[in-house]
């Protein structure tokens, strides 16, 4: 295949409700759209970098520099066969993960047009349907947070993640777990935490979580294996994984039991299932994060979750969980069993709503050969 036109869109879309985390609030939210050109078809992808650097060091800012100046002119006219030859064409860029990530998905989409196919059966997706839950952010206080989720409950979803910080973590998770004594529940921590002050976060251990999700720095490992020594909850990374090397190393060091893939922290949907391959292999389950996409990352997210090793619920929430209105044709829905059902049309499985896309522009490039 070779791609000879990348359209960038710098979105700002937003968001049905404020979404708080440890490291901020946001009413609205950033992305990049791509659109990918190559024989007559169209590919889309989304980089998931918002408007300021809280999550990663990247921003809608850097990518877009990253992407017009170095990654999109990497690709521009080359033979791209596969996954593997797009990751080698981009190395020289270190880091920028969410950038070629939001470049690969296109590539994705288009190869699935090209072969009629899937991105699920591209992948080799087991599932036709995923599992999903939803993540709740931070609320002005315990009663608000029992409140929204009692509403997410009523629509359906089975899986409850709650977004923690120091101050805000025991209380809040002990009233919604003796609320629901048999729900799913899982906490994330977004780093908020130091192997120091940790120990206000034992009190966890006995609420029967899912699992406790990135409680120390963003690019710690061994701090992580300390902890989870001390707990029978098992940790989860998500931040501290950024490459298949770094998903060895800390399940070598045992410094987690679980991990998040998020295709857009690890550099592409290739990279995503090899990290996936390496944890099925070693029976650690995988579950997918999410990080307030479009319908076009919902759609790609979907696709990757419906390979085996994905055994726990993925934040991948249905459309009305996050936008007034969104970029693509139709919508995601929650299924009576709390999955959403993976697309099943070639590529992505998702088109574009071009007025809700020119609505939701903030400024266009094109970059052909």
């Amino acid at each position: 295949m070779i791609i000879d036109r990348v359209d960038l869109h710098h979105l700002r879309m937003t968001l049905r409700a404020p979404f708080e985390t440890s490291f901020g609030r946001i009413d609205a939210r950033d992305c990049i759209l791509l659109e990918v050109f190559s024989d007559g078809e169209i590919g889309l992808g989304e980089c998931a970098a918002d408007r300021a650097p809280l999550y990663t060091y990247e921003n809608v800012d850097t990518a877009w520099h990253i992407l017009k100046n170095f990654i999109v002119p990497a690709i521009l006219g080359n033979e791209v066969k596969d996954s593997d030859e797009f990751q080698r064409r981009v190395k020289f860029v270190r880091g920028h993960n969410m950038a070629k990530a939001g470049l690969e998905m296109g590539w994705w989409d288009l190869r699935g047009k090209q072969k009629g196919k899937s991105l699920r059966e591209l992948f080799g997706g087991e599932y036709s349907e995923v599992k999903v839950g939803v993540s709740i952010g931070i609320k002005e206080d315990p009663q608000e947070l029992l409140d929204v989720a009692e509403n997410y409950l009523e629509k359906g979803y089975e899986r409850i993640k709650i977004k923690i910080k120091p101050g805000r973590d025991v209380e809040e998770t002990r009233l919604l777990r003796k609320a629901y004594p048999g729900l799913k529940l899982q906490v994330d921590a977004n780093s908020a935490y130091t192997l120091d002050n940790s120990k206000s976060l034992e009190a966890l251990d006995d609420l029967e979580l899912l699992l406790i999700e990135q409680p120390l720095a963003e690019d710690d490992l061994w701090d992580h294996s300390q902890l989870q020594s001390r707990f029978k909850t098992p940790i989860c990374l998500d931040e501290s994984i950024h490459t298949l090397r770094h998903a060895r190393q800390a399940l070598d060091m045992k410094a987690c039991r679980i991990i998040n893939i998020k295709a857009g922290r690890v550099g592409g949907l290739g990279n995503a299932i090899s990290i996936h391959d390496l944890c099925l292999g070693q029976g650690i389950p995988v579950w997918c994060g999410g990080m307030l996409e479009t319908g076009v990352g919902r759609a790609s997210n979907l696709a990757l979750a419906s390979l085996p090793g994905f055994a726990l619920p993925g934040d991948i929430s249905a459309s009305d969980r996050y936008y007034h209105e969104d970029i693509i044709d139709g919508e995601f829905t929650l299924n009576s069993n709390s999955t959403i059902t993976v697309p099943n049309l070639q590529g992505l499985g998702v088109s574009l709503d071009r007025p809700a896309l020119k609505r939701a522009t903030v400024k266009s490039l094109s970059l052909s050969i």
